[in-house]
């Protein structure tokens, strides 16, 4: 029987196919599409300290090779999520990781603390991606010195692996993963969405209300092929690719040049059983090629 089974810092996947957080709901909503228990992970939709409505519409725009979104991260807080969608999620044998964000530091660590009276979470992913009101709006992740301090104070509050989600939008995101590592990070997962616009030039007016959002689908897949390979060459720890993944082809190449795992995204929405339909391409190709999964990443032939 082929081995897909990977090792994220003590986490046991049976498969290096997880959901990228915000195009997968709590699960739930697919959950008639086919048996979440075949993924190898399930990260859930962003929790928050409180509730957020997230931005105003419009906010989803297609695009010719993919889709911007500003969805603005709404949530029911994390009192919301243990009360309503725990409950389900608890249910999965997969392991579940929960997405964290917050405007501070500070939010980060009080969400994860009301997260560890939970049992069953298997990781948390935290969302460096979100706007850090206390130094002016920059992302988490745009600041080495920042990424380290708020990583490093969660890490103080959890045992639980901790994966820090990276964004592109950065001189250097192998600075930045060295700095989470250095903190204590289990391991990173790269690339969160590339900031882009789309414009009406009918009214001359953005297409999003919030003027720009986040590109993701095939249109960043090379992007995202080249800051993961990036930073499998720069850090210790294991990376989590995402970024424009919608076949096995597509994940094989992830895996090929160190990933460990890779996140479904936005092919979610096209083919809601995208997820399993790269897992069994997976699995064709490491019978086919008489190998498993976890000997297959870090496999890439320089000339």
């Amino acid at each position: 029987m082929t081995d897909l089974s990977v090792h994220i810092g003590g986490l046991r996947l049976a498969n290096p196919v997880l959901t990228a957080s915000g195009t997968f709901g709590y699960g739930e909503e697919f959950n008639d599409f086919f048996d979440l228990n075949r993924l190898g992970g399930l990260i859930t939709k962003t929790v928050t300290l409180e509730y957020r409505p997230g931005n105003p519409p419009p906010r989803i725009v297609e695009t010719a090779a993919g889709m911007l979104n500003s969805i603005g991260l709404p949530n029911l807080g994390v009192d919301g999520f243990i009360r309503e969608k725990w409950p389900f999620l608890q249910t999965l044998t997969t392991p579940v990781i929960v997405n964290v964000a917050g405007k501070s530091g500070d939010d980060f660590v009080r969400v994860v603390e009301r997260l560890e009276t939970v049992s069953g979470i298997s990781a948390y992913e935290l969302n460096f991606s979100c706007p850090n009101v206390k130094e002016g709006g920059l992302s988490f992740s745009a600041n080495a010195a920042t990424a380290h301090q708020v990583a490093h104070a969660v890490r103080q509050v959890t045992t639980r692996p901790l994966i820090v989600k990276l964004t592109p939008n950065v001189t250097s995101i192998s600075e930045i993963g060295l700095a989470v590592q250095e903190a204590g990070a289990d391991a990173v997962s790269a690339i969160n969405t590339l900031v882009g616009m789309s414009v009406d030039i009918q009214t001359r007016r953005p297409r999003l209300a919030t003027v720009t959002g986040g590109l993701s689908g095939p249109a960043i897949k090379p992007v995202a092929l080249a800051k993961v390979y990036e930073l499998v060459r720069s850090l210790r720890i294991p990376v989590i690719a995402i970024g424009g993944i919608f076949t096995a082809e597509d994940a094989l190449e992830f895996l090929i040049v160190g990933a460990r795992a890779v996140q479904i995204g936005t092919a979610s929405f096209v083919h809601p059983d995208a997820a399993l339909q790269v897992i069994q391409g997976l699995e064709k190709y490491c019978a086919e090629q008489n190998t498993s999964a976890a000997d297959l990443c870090g496999t890439l032939a320089l000339r």
